[in-house]
């Protein structure tokens, strides 16, 4: 009998949130608990034989001083690390915006990362909003005006803390995923806001780029962290995870080692992330 071959293999962090501050007790997160969450995460997944270990944003509560200390415990991997940013990881001073996508060691602000005949497109969720660039730039303007029309159309996620993407952006993961189906390569986005199922955590207009990622043949699943309770859905084909918050509760941890295999993805969850088996190429509708 042959021993199944692992294609892609993720330790996923979601939304560590780290500040040297009392806890939000309204919110339940613990700020002040995230180093030795972080470690215990980081060496976990140093017994294991991973291809990467992934941060899907929110590294930070706030204050650009916070990335020193948690950055340091990500050093301690022995694999290598793929970060992007969340809405948090914004909450510094004016004159740091510009650093942080250089903080977290990102070649760009989007991109495409191709590893074991596989792609991942990394998404910058927070290209259009209200904390990522500074008042009076054009794209605050954008934000604003964006903000404004969801809430007058009653949207849920028609929220400050959420934001959007550019139609470049958006262009571009078009592209990318057109190229890949071409190739013959899957494709796992990965981003910081949910966008399916519909929420109040959502990224702005995010309906009409999950029916984007759902139509398209080589994308078999957007992992995603932002709304801390955790979420998952299928569109067509496409598997849609939400990662629980690392930061929440007193006591517990959340984090998840994720394998993908030619039929499906195997989710471990630690903690309070739930472990999933998601069978692959079976459409959802």
């Amino acid at each position: 009998m042959t021993q199944e071959s692992v294609r892609l293999s993720l330790g996923i962090i979601a939304d560590p949130q780290y500040a040297d501050r009392e806890p939000d007790l309204a919110l339940d997160r613990h700020f002040r608990q995230v180093p030795a969450r972080l470690k215990q995460a980081i060496d976990r997944f140093n017994t294991l034989p991973l291809d990467a270990i992934v941060v899907l944003g929110d590294l930070i509560d706030r204050d650009f001083e916070s990335f020193e200390p948690v950055l340091e415990i990500l050093g301690q991997s022995r694999h290598p690390r793929i970060l992007l940013p969340g809405n948090h990881d914004f909450s510094v001073s004016a004159d740091r915006l510009a650093d942080i996508h250089s903080t977290l060691d990102m070649p760009a602000p989007y991109y495409e990362h191709r590893i074991n005949g596989l792609r991942l497109l990394i998404i910058e969720g927070n290209e259009i909003s209200l904390f990522s660039n500074s008042p009076g730039s054009p794209r605050h303007a954008e934000a604003e005006a964006r903000l404004a029309r969801l809430k007058t159309a009653g949207a849920p996620n028609a929220q400050d803390w959420n934001a959007g993407i550019s139609a470049t952006q958006e262009d571009w993961i078009r592209e990318r995923l057109t190229d890949a189906a071409a190739a013959g390569e899957p494709v796992i986005l990965l981003g910081h806001y949910p966008i399916h199922p519909p929420s109040d955590h959502n990224l702005w207009d995010s309906e009409r780029l999950a029916e984007l990622v759902a139509s398209a043949p080589a994308a078999i699943a957007y992992l995603c962290g932002h709304q801390h309770k955790g979420n998952y859905a299928a569109l067509d084909a496409t598997h849609f995870v939400n990662f629980c918050g690392m930061v929440d509760t007193i006591d517990s941890n959340a984090f998840a080692v994720l394998e993908l295999y030619d039929d499906r993805i195997e989710i471990a969850g630690f903690g309070r992330e739930p472990s999933r088996r998601l069978a692959l190429g079976v459409s959802s509708r």
